[in-house]
């Protein structure tokens, strides 16, 4: 098995005047969507069960999980890792400003297992290169460490999110995207715009 990823030659702007430059950017391809049927028909071959006791499985477990998880547990996902709710909020020096006013965003946190995250370093990612006319110039396996990012541990951000903020401002924000970043830049210069070359 691989992850198969693309890398597009897309013209990159840091402004409207700016001419820009051409550079490769990777971006995984995603396959379709697999519908909920087929995942618990699959998994009631794999188990040995009949689908319609799979299903119910399927339904009570989502219930639990929506339940407790909703009551600020953090639930085990089976297999994959925990899942817990979380919030972005604006920080205040006075307690008489503390206000639900002050929530921006709520948010789901997922903790990948660490045998989630052993089998994703030790996938191999395939990568093919396009160049600005669609045409594939390249393709190559990677060679990579395999470090998986560790939305628990490298939250780098020191802007004005606080609160519950695990799990979602990820990266390295070295540029002027400091402050309230709720979605982890690793662009590594926090303004740049991507232009489309009409792809």
């Amino acid at each position: 098995m691989a992850l198969k990823v693309k890398a597009r030659e897309k013209l990159i702007k840091f402004s409207k005047t700016d001419e820009g430059v051409w550079r490769y950017v990777m971006q995984p391809e995603l396959y379709s969507a697999l519908t909920q049927e087929k995942v618990i028909r699959e998994a009631a071959l794999r188990s040995g069960v009949s689908e319609g006791v799979m299903h119910a499985c399927w339904d009570a477990a989502g219930e639990v999980i929506k339940a407790w998880a909703t009551e600020g547990h953090s639930v085990a996902l089976p297999g994959l890792g925990t899942m817990r709710f979380g919030l972005s909020a604006k920080t205040v020096a006075d307690v008489n400003d503390v206000k639900t006013g002050l929530i921006k965003t709520r948010r789901i946190i997922f903790t990948p297992a660490v045998e989630l995250k052993n089998e994703l370093a030790n996938t191999s990612v395939v990568i093919t290169c396009y160049d600005r006319n669609g045409n594939e110039v390249k393709r190559v396996t990677s060679a990579d460490s395999g470090t998986v990012e560790d939305p628990e541990g490298e939250n780098t951000n020191t802007g004005d999110n606080t609160g519950d903020n695990t799990g979602e401002n990820t990266g390295t924000n070295t540029g002027d995207n400091t402050g309230d970043n709720g979605g982890g830049n690793d662009n590594g210069g926090g303004n740049g715009q991507l232009i489309d070359d009409g792809d």
